[in-house]
């Protein structure tokens, strides 16, 4: 079995927002690992973090890695148990979500993309929806596990990415949750890093994958050096970054 030996997480409303509408959670009993990217402004795209975190986690406690578990939304023999719990958690989380959203006014109206990681053993499942990178660092590779879902390759426009990396798919806004699900056999050394645009949009993969093998650096260091190059180019949104050493 492949334990997760150290890790970091930070989040920041960034250098000019004096709102974070980013969140994350790191759940060590369950093996849960979690990044959102909220929107729809004060007490909303914050609120809507908090709903589909707490959510998610509350339901995947409950019946992850139960093989007697009621599975309502969603099940696939492609998947582990701990998969389908975490895909399941997620659709209801979005369900929930809409129904918030529902009587709403459209600019009332909270979502959040989210990427989500669920262990079992050395295999980790990844599940994500809108505008979150999940990256793994193998053996002096960086390789991209989940792309993010924005509008970048819609627009053509490779040179303001920044502008581009709006979220495409979502929780709570569109009547169907788009999942990208992937499963990830891990080895011992092995890193994955979670980001949200206000990161990544900012920053090229080679430099991440140079952060990451700086000697001597600590996890929570290699992520403030990501922050603190992203806001050195002129970074205007919220920031979130989880870091997991294996």
């Amino acid at each position: 079995m492949i334990k997760l030996q150290s890790y970091a997480a930070r989040t920041d409303q960034g250098p000019y927002l004096q709102l974070n509408e980013d969140g994350h959670e790191v759940d060590l009993v369950n093996g849960l690992y979690m990044i959102f990217d909220g929107f729809g402004g004060a007490s909303v795209g914050d609120r809507a973090v908090s709903l589909v975190n707490d959510t998610i986690k509350k339901f995947y406690t409950r019946v992850g890695g139960d093989p007697d578990s009621t599975l309502p939304f969603f099940y696939s023999p492609r998947y582990l148990i701990e998969g389908n719990a975490l895909i399941n958690a997620m659709e209801y989380a979005h369900y929930l979500l809409k129904q918030d959203n529902k009587d709403k006014d459209m600019n009332s109206r909270g979502g959040t993309a989210g990427l989500a990681i669920a262990q079992a053993e050395n295999i980790l499942t990844f599940a994500s929806t809108g505008n979150c990178l999940a990256l793994l660092y193998s053996r002096g590779d960086l390789q991209i596990v989940c792309e993010p879902e924005n509008f970048e390759f819609i627009s053509g426009d490779h040179f303001e990415k920044q502008f581009t990396t709006a979220s495409a798919t979502a929780f709570g806004l569109f009547d169907d949750l788009h999942l990208n699900i992937k499963e990830v056999r891990i080895n011992k050394g092995d890193r994955v890093i979670l980001l949200t645009d206000g990161v990544y949009s900012r920053v090229k993969n080679s430099e991440i994958r140079d952060i990451l093998q700086k000697e001597g650096s600590k996890n929570q260091d290699r992520i403030d050096d990501l922050f603190d190059l992203a806001n050195s180019r002129g970074n205007l949104d919220n920031q979130t970054a989880i870091v997991l050493n294996f």
